[in-house]
């Protein structure tokens, strides 16, 4: 049950934490109650791309950035049709809103959308504390859900952890769209939409590219009906190990050599395709200021992130799976973690983060240039053939 916060009246919230941290502050957005995985994102612009992200379904994001709401909300920067969050945590709330784009305040959006969030608190020390402990089940109370602290601890750690979620269905589409080609059309590509979002085929349109928005549950049958030059696996919320249907549908493209891409969650389901395990990060990568580096040309690139799990492959040799060999392309550079893979036999690439981050940065930009060139190679080859 949520309700909306308007006015000046300070409605107390608290904030708490699986292991019994308590944080204090005020509503932010809806009041009520609200559950999750607590995670922090270190981006400092795009908090609308970020609310709008189907990937951060069932996840509570704490900002690192203390000044949150500047710039309102508007209509064009949505990623998908409603806002995903399960709730929000902010330090100081912008009290008017300042831009020329605004058409209501970030507070106004929240509430209207039931997300119930917290502002003023200290969330230096809550992103801390996930760094060290890791990321957690959380819950959100304000106005009369409020209560004793031990009844609200209990009801906390009775909420399902991320490990295990099985989410894409819940936030795909259910019903095929059309993205067409801005310009002339020069390819077909069948999107699977785990959790995609709306910058991913603008991108795409933008390089000529009529995409075929597919839900989920897509078959083999439907991913070629559509006679793609391509196909595209999408990011996504939750567990990849939960995952095998993506799993095996991939299989099946990449049994075909069909030109393949894949994003985030769909990094992930390649990298399961191809034999490889998957593993849950202590506290993930969230935000638009992660360096990556591509393996295949040395760059190194500032990128978007938003990922809990991640795919453990050898960094430093070239692997043999049931479909060729692979390596590790890109790599994160605070940590390690494998953040690419590419097939050396088969036209199959994949990337951890955002490269169509839509509030940037636009480093990665290349890597739809990188699906046409290959589509285009498998083209031309198919013609000499």
């Amino acid at each position: 049950m949520t309700t909306s916060t308007r006015g000046t009246v300070k409605v107390p919230a608290v904030l708490v934490l699986e292991d019994g941290r308590i944080f204090r502050g005020r509503a932010y957005g809806a009041v009520g109650e609200t559950f999750g995985e607590a995670v922090f994102s270190t981006g400092m612009t795009g908090y609308q791309e970020t609310l709008t992200d189907p990937s951060y379904h069932r996840q509570v994001v704490v900002m690192t950035a203390p000044h949150v709401g500047n710039t309102g909300v508007n209509d064009e920067d949505m990623e998908s049709r409603r806002i995903w969050v399960s709730g929000y945590v902010v330090r100081d709330p912008a009290r008017v809103p300042s831009n020329w784009r605004s058409t209501r305040s970030l507070d106004d959006e929240l509430a209207a959308q039931g997300v119930v969030g917290i502002s003023g608190v200290d969330t230096r020390a809550l992103t801390r504390h996930l760094r060290e402990r890791g990321a957690m089940r959380v819950g959100i109370f304000s106005g009369d859900a409020v209560g004793d602290d031990a009844a609200l601890l209990a009801r906390v750690q009775e909420v399902p952890g991320m490990k295990g979620a099985d989410l894409s269905a819940e936030v795909a589409t259910t019903e095929p769209y059309v993205v067409p080609a801005i310009g002339e059309k020069k390819f077909t590509v069948a999107a699977v939409d785990l959790g995609i979002k709306g910058m991913t085929p603008r991108r795409m349109a933008e390089r000529g590219i009529e995409v075929h928005v597919l839900p989920a549950t897509a078959t083999v049958d439907d991913v070629y009906a559509v006679n793609p030059d391509g196909v595209f696996f999408s990011n996504g919320p939750g567990d990849p190990a939960t995952a095998d249907h993506p799993v095996a549908l991939m299989q099946a493209v990449l049994e075909r050599g069909t030109p393949l891409f894949g994003i985030c969650f769909g990094n992930q389901i390649l990298g399961r395709a191809l034999g490889f395990g998957t593993y849950k990060l202590k506290y993930g990568h969230r935000g638009i200021n992660q360096p990556v580096q591509d393996r295949t040309t040395g760059k190194v690139e500032v990128t978007a992130h938003n990922h809990g799990f991640a795919v453990d492959a050898p960094l430093d040799e070239v692997s043999d799976t049931p479909f060729g060999r692979a390596e590790v392309s890109h790599v994160c550079l605070n940590d390690n973690v494998v953040e690419g893979l590419r097939l050396l036999d088969k036209p199959a690439f994949s990337v951890q983060y955002h490269p169509e981050a839509a509030a940037g940065p636009h480093d990665a930009a290349y890597l739809f240039d990188r699906f046409t060139s290959l589509m285009s190679t498998v083209l031309m080859e198919g013609q000499r053939a």
